[in-house]
């Protein structure tokens, strides 16, 4: 037997989650895992084994979402973190990349032979390249995890299966249409053979 107290709705027909209702949900639920019946459960609350097995599954429902709403809560503001790192370290990287470096040896600075000036060294500048593509790889590498955790990857993922059609499929599917032909000609036959 169904009390409306025991399933409060908004009116609409919704189920209303209260405290009491959560607080029962969560007993349910400890029954359940004790080993209760469902039909043993409603008759301890006094309501129907449906709203009893619903019961226990909110319960089950919360129990999970919760836990796992603040751990994607967490993530992201890892992942946020993480692109703010990077951020910093970008802006460290290029200042070595627009800063002038000259070519010292033996703590010598080597004179370039033409221009007479001091020879630049590229070999700072080359690091740099290779730590801002480290640096972007990471933020790619970001994005997909963040793509994963909201569930963004799913819903862009396109199935792109392209089926390759050869003379043979053509010439087969050309006589699989004349052998339906002939079966139609043959029912009609007889369709019109049984009505004489």
């Amino acid at each position: 037997m169904t009390h409306d107290n025991d399933r409060p709705h908004d009116g609409k027909g919704r189920f209303v989650r209260t405290l009491a209702t959560a607080e029962r949900d969560a007993e349910a639920a400890d029954l359940r895992a004790q080993g209760w019946t469902y039909r043993r459960i409603a008759a301890h609350f006094g309501i129907d084994v449906r709203n009893a097995y619903d019961a226990v599954q909110r319960a089950l429902n919360s129990v999970i979402k919760e836990p796992g709403k603040a751990v994607l809560h967490f993530e992201l503001e890892r992942l946020d973190a993480e692109l703010a790192r990077l951020d910093a370290m970008e802006e460290k990287v290029r200042k070595v990349l627009d800063a002038k470096h000259i070519t010292v040896n033996n703590g010598k600075v080597i004179i370039h032979p033409e221009t007479n000036q001091p020879m630049e060294d590229d070999a700072p500048v080359l690091q740099a390249v290779d730590r801002l593509l480290k640096i972007e790889e990471s933020r790619r590498r970001n994005g997909e995890r963040r793509a994963k955790l909201t569930g963004i990857e799913a819903a862009v993922k396109i199935d792109a299966t392209v089926h390759e059609v050869t003379q043979q499929d053509l010439e087969l599917q050309e006589m699989l249409r004349e052998a339906k032909a002939a079966v139609r000609s043959e029912e009609a036959q007889i369709r019109d053979g049984g009505d004489a």
